[in-house]
């Protein structure tokens, strides 16, 4: 019987189970970025906006038995790094987003979301995924908290499954996690037997060392 998830919680299930399978990974790069340079930039986040994201993430995807965190792929190195870049035009809405997310942890707990309990983290992003009154965030004209919420989602799919080319999946842990084997132009028949593991290759589509 299939367990019904808590509906208060942010759980890598709910995160990872309609998002991705192995043969889509590399989906999660949008257009935009296969275009960019994914040059090495300078940071965009400052070292609180940072833990902000990191903390924000890990809740999302949190390190547990089944595999890595958010962090430990790399993601907030890919958000980055994309400000700094093909997501210039989203920099002041994000960094925004972050602040008013603390600021909900400060209305809601009494104290910073990096300072929060895992528990009353994942109560203020199932509040932010419900939907927030601007009066709750401080951010009049900031859009709303459910869609910064599914768009940090949306960047965390992207950090953790895309191409290392562009600063995240840090030592191929997403793909790993997802067992999706890597690009490759062919295989041979051994490998297209049934039942048959696939031998990863750890590559970059895009050749040389990844997260340059």
């Amino acid at each position: 019987m299939q367990e019904i998830p808590d509906e208060r919680s942010i759980s890598r299930r709910t995160v990872l189970t309609t998002a991705v399978s192995a043969a889509g990974a590399a989906a999660f790069i949008p257009l935009s970025a296969l275009t960019a340079t994914a040059q090495t930039t300078k940071p965009v986040l400052s070292e609180s906006q940072r833990h902000l994201l990191e903390a924000f993430v890990d809740r999302l995807v949190p390190r547990d038995e089944y595999g890595p965190s958010a962090s430990d792929c790399g993601v907030p190195n890919y958000i980055d790094r994309s400000l700094g870049d093909y997501l210039a035009s989203e920099k002041s809405a994000l960094l925004e987003g972050l602040a008013a997310t603390d600021r909900l942890a400060r209305s809601m707990h009494n104290a910073s979301f990096t300072e929060l309990t895992p528990e009353k983290k994942d109560e203020v992003l199932a509040a932010m995924e419900r939907g927030v009154p601007e009066s709750k965030t401080g951010a009049p004209g900031f859009p709303d908290s459910r869609t910064f919420f599914f768009r940090v989602r949306q960047l965390t799919l992207e950090g953790m499954f895309g191409d290392p080319f562009y600063g995240g999946n840090q030592a191929y842990a997403g793909w790993d996690l997802i067992r999706y084997p890597g690009p490759r132009l062919a295989v041979g028949p051994e490998q297209q037997q049934i039942k048959v593991a696939i031998k990863p290759v750890r590559a970059s589509a895009y050749g040389g060392a990844h997260g340059h």
